[in-house]
């Protein structure tokens, strides 16, 4: 796999989005500031997940003219993890992060990211289940007892070791970033468990940190549809990891 040069961009933010046409502009906007207040050299992807709105449109809004930020836009909704995987590939930058559209984790948190990854840390994770995590904002009761559901199926079924996997906020080295990325092969939700599996498979010294947090509303997840679609996604990965235990294709 051809790895792109990433002589000039120290970070690369990737930004997944579907219908964030309202606040996508915001966001860019938000982060384009405080990184260049940091003086960090960076780069801004956004992917549209195949929205039915001008996400696409704001994003380019908001960035245009501003050098080496881009928008990708897939054609039909495939998914987070799909979106975010194609934010990856196309990165420069000698550290990938991605993030929610909502910034429910301030991006300020990228500076004690960047300390870890420039520490030897090959992954660092946000996780919002640690005791010195900053919860602002709680969800509502019936998707945080969800929440704390499927981090129970994650560590039955698939991955153990790991408070919070699903938290929207992940930094990678270049090549963890890749490696993992080029092999991913969950679309939906349940893509930062697969992940976090392939990196710790790759061999990834992965660290997992307490961040501040604050749900924003709406939310881009129906419950139920989601909540069946991740328990799919989870039994998908039971399945395939098994299969690549065997050896099997």
């Amino acid at each position: 796999m051809s790895v792109p040069a990433a002589r000039e961009v120290e970070l690369s933010v990737v930004i997944p989005a579907f219908n964030e046409a309202g606040r996508i502009g915001a966001t860019c906007g938000r982060v384009i500031s405080r990184l260049s207040e940091a003086g960090t050299a960076f780069e801004v992807i956004v992917v549209d997940d195949g929205s039915a709105d001008a996400t696409a449109e704001a994003a380019r809004a908001a960035l245009g003219g501003l050098g080496r930020h881009s928008v990708i836009r897939l054609e039909r909704n495939r998914g987070k993890g799909a979106a975010v995987r194609a934010g990856v590939l196309a990165s420069k930058g000698r550290f990938v992060l991605f993030t929610d559209a909502d910034l429910s984790t301030p991006i300020e948190t990228a500076f004690e990211f960047l300390r870890c990854l420039r520490g030897g840390w090959d992954v660092v994770i946000g996780s919002r289940a640690l005791k010195e995590s900053d919860i602002r904002v709680h969800q509502p009761l019936v998707r945080e007892l969800m929440g704390k559901t499927f981090n129970l199926l994650v560590r039955g079924l698939v991955l153990r070791g790991f408070r919070d996997t699903q938290c929207g906020f992940k930094a990678f080295s270049r090549r963890a970033a890749l490696e993992i990325f080029s092999r991913l092969r969950t679309e939906g939700f349940a893509f930062d468990v697969e992940v976090l599996r392939r990196a710790l498979e790759l061999g990834f010294r992965v660290r997992e940190v307490p961040v501040t947090w604050a749900d924003s509303r709406p939310s881009r997840v129906r419950l139920a549809a989601g909540s069946w679609q991740m328990l799919r996604e989870l039994l998908a990965l039971r399945r395939l990891f098994r299969r690549e235990k065997k050896g099997l294709s």
